[in-house]
């Protein structure tokens, strides 16, 4: 993968733990919020975390 495509990665990687960790604090906001839900999207936000620190390794 050159660089380009992991800058892409990285700035995609951001995009989707905004948007999770938006979604979590409107679950939050709930009057019942599903703690399911909340622990997916965590485990997601953590998996993206894990690629996009691989992904700033390999671009140096």
């Amino acid at each position: 993968m050159g660089n380009r495509a992991l800058k892409r990665r990285i700035a995609s990687l951001r995009e989707r733990i905004i948007e999770h960790e938006g979604k979590i604090t409107r679950e939050l906001k709930q009057l019942h919020p599903e703690p399911g839900l909340i622990k997916h999207w965590q485990v997601e936000i953590d998996a993206f975390n894990i690629s996009m620190e691989r992904a700033l390794k390999r671009l140096g």
